[in-house]
């Protein structure tokens, strides 16, 4: 069976909601991606075969092909072609998938799969809400879901609520989980262990260089003191991942185009699992789809060196860890989305960015990612380091 390698990773810093990122078009952040992506591996930008670009809110600034504007804002030519896809938060992640089968089926043999949101520009749900607003349409669930489910409240927050409750996850425990994020991400940007990762990015008085989500001062106090989403609830915004603008993306290709353009792989990709469950309590499907994973793969969990599991809210890490048996000290090394952000559909690219990295920097050889995204789905990639 053929390979695919990925060669190169880069991403922005996390911008908070109306903060540092505010100013930046998500085309241009994009576009500095694959500007970065093309510097890094001394290519030709002519050579790219395919650019996938994941996003999750598209409309406004992130509509019209998106992913094919992000190439036009770019230094690549104009012959370089795009498509922008929605696995909701896993939506860069499917697009390194994508690129990945492309690779490995011998059709491609260059390609990029990104992630672009600004949820301060293009906030997130509105390419529902204003719909709604302007009277279009019922929504996005049909009365047929309705009558399959009996309900079209199919909501993110109420399944964290579901999850945290099955799992028997107290408040407090959570809140400890959110504090520990904020601690690893303050411990990794000071031992300067996303500098390499993150693209500088020019700012109104300077240069943006730092995930603006990470709180130094968080403590157990002040997340306990963030009021809860629902007063009969587990949920807060402090144990829940951050509004978070940003893009990342990840350079994949095969052995053919390794030799030809005399490049260095960091990883290979060992497997590529997505699955899907229960749609309402719709967070919990990384915990089967691992299983799925590691069984095709020919692995155990112990086999696994690290894991990025996205930190959409506490409970889901924490119940992954606790089905699996994974070892918590290998799970989000460097913090998470509590504290670094989720910027959605840029998300899954950002966490396989890290992955790398924090494999390399580790002397490590396997990690595992996987994200639970709307619908209840779930994406699982394995790769090895090298």
């Amino acid at each position: 069976m053929a390979h695919a390698y990925i060669v190169e990773t880069a991403r922005t810093a996390g911008g908070r909601r109306g903060g540092a990122l505010r100013d930046w078009h998500p085309a241009n952040l994009g576009a500095e991606v694959l500007n970065a992506l093309v510097a890094r591996a001394g290519i030709d930008g002519a050579v790219i075969d395919d650019v996938i670009v994941g996003c999750v809110s598209q409309g406004g600034e992130q509509s019209f092909a998106f992913g094919r504007n992000c190439v036009l804002a770019s230094n690549l030519p104009q012959s370089v072609p795009a498509v922008t896809i929605d696995r909701q938060c896993g939506s860069s992640q499917q697009a390194v998938q994508f690129a990945a089968q492309a690779v490995m089926s011998g059709t491609q043999d260059v390609v990029v799969a990104m992630g672009v949101e600004s949820m301060t520009r293009v906030p997130m749900g509105s390419n529902v809400s204003l719909y709604a607003k302007a009277g279009l349409g019922e929504g996005p669930f049909s009365d047929r879901i309705e009558a399959r489910y009996g309900t079209k409240n199919f909501s993110q927050f109420i399944g964290a609520e579901m999850v945290a409750q099955k799992h028997g996850f107290t408040r407090e425990e959570l809140d400890a989980y959110a504090l520990e994020s904020h601690r690893r991400a303050t411990a990794a940007r000071d031992g300067g262990a996303f500098d390499a990762e993150i693209i500088p990015l020019v700012i109104d008085g300077g240069m943006h260089t730092l995930d603006e989500g990470i709180r130094d001062d968080a403590s157990l106090a002040s997340i306990a003191g963030v009021k809860l989403l629902d007063p009969n609830g587990m949920i807060s915004a402090a144990n829940a991942s951050q509004i978070c603008d940003g893009a990342a993306g990840v350079l994949v290709v095969s052995e053919a185009a390794l030799k030809k353009y005399n490049l260095t792989p960091k990883a290979r990709i060992v497997n590529l699992t997505v699955t899907a469950g229960d749609p309402v309590i719709m967070l919990e499907e990384p915990l089967p789809a691992t299983d799925r994973a590691l069984e095709r793969a020919g692995m155990k969990i112990d086999d696994i060196d690290l894991f990025e599991v996205n930190e959409a809210f506490a409970p889901i890490p924490m119940a992954w860890a606790k089905h699996t048996g994974a070892d918590p000290a290998k799970l989000n090394v460097n913090g998470g989305a509590i504290a670094l952000g989720h910027p959605l559909g840029a998300s899954g690219a950002r966490l396989m960015t890290t992955l790398v990295h924090s494999l390399h920097a580790r002397g490590k050889k396997y990690g595992l990612q996987t994200m639970c995204e709307g619908g209840g789905i779930a994406n699982v990639t394995i790769i090895e380091a090298l």
